[in-house]
This record gives structure tokens, C-alpha cells and sequence, in this order.
């Protein structure tokens, strides 16, 4: 079933149920994926989709910092709130032992040997957890620790 699909069926779901929360949340998702939709000249793939999903958490999470250091820890509990309702969307994240072993294999397949060539052995380790929802951050981190 489409994202979009999905999305709408929870809003039915969240209307019946009366959480004005998460049919915000849900309306807000909505309303971003029909954006790209309309924006794309081309049908809409899985990995366009996770893109905005992705776009949308660190919005979040931008804007729950914010909030904290504004001291208005309510509206920063709402954008968790938000965050966490969007992450359910996302393929399950990858576990610290998968990336592991991820950058090890992709150090063995490439041969690098130098920070030079992280971004050979990052594309390596990426296509190795295709389908996962991985932290670039700390994938990169992690990279990196090996290379030095």
C-alpha cells in the first residue's frame, strides 16, 4: 500500500478516535507527500517518500531544540510527540552491530585504507543496509574511526 494510502486510512482511523494530535501529525504528512506529488513530474517512489519523511523528522527535532532552549518545554514535548508519530512510518533503524558490520564489509570489499576514501567505503555501507533507516551521522563516525 502507498504511504499516502496509509496516511489517509490513519487520519480516518484518528478522526473516528478523536486524537486531534495525531490527525495533525497525520494531516501534516499528508500534506507534505501530496506537495512532492504535485511538485514531481514523476510518480512518487519509496525512497522519495522516506525523503520526506526523513525532511520532516529533523524539522521536528530542529524545532523541539528550539523550543527547549526557549524554555517552552510543551510545545517541545508536542514536536517529540510529532517525531516519534512520523519515525513509525520509517523502515526499522539499524542497530549499532548491523552498522558495524556494515563498515567492515565495505572496508573489505573497497580496500580503503585512508580517510580519502570515506566516501567510497560510506556508499559501500549504505547499499549494505538498504531498506533500513540509518543515522548518516553516525555511520559517517563510524567510518571514520576505522580509517584513522
Amino acid at each position: 500500500m502507498p504511504l499516502i494510502d496509509q496516511v489517509q486510512k490513519d487520519m480516518v482511523a484518528a478522526m473516528k478516535a478523536r486524537q486531534e494530535a495525531r490527525l495533525s501529525a497525520l494531516r501534516m504528512i499528508k500534506a507534505a507527500l501530496m506537495k512532492l506529488k504535485v511538485d514531481s513530474p514523476k510518480p512518487l517512489d519509496e525512497a522519495a517518500e522516506m525523503q520526506v519523511l526523513k525532511s520532516l523528522i529533523k524539522q521536528r527535532i530542529d524545532a523541539a531544540d528550539a523550543f527547549r532552549k526557549a524554555g517552552r518545554t510543551e510545545q517541545a514535548d508536542k514536536e517529540e510527540a510529532e517525531r516519534a508519530l512520523i519515525e513509525s512510518y520509517l523502515p526499522a533503524a539499524a542497530t549499532a552491530a548491523e552498522l558495524d558490520e556494515a563498515v567492515a564489509a565495505a572496508l573489505a570489499e573497497t580496500g580503503a585504507t585512508s580517510l580519502k576514501q570515506m566516501s567510497v567505503v560510506m556508499k559501500a555501507a549504505q547499499a549494505r543496509l538498504a531498506g533500513k533507516t540509518v543515522d548518516g551521522k553516525a555511520l559517517s563516525e563510524k567510518v571514520r574511526t576505522h580509517l584513522q
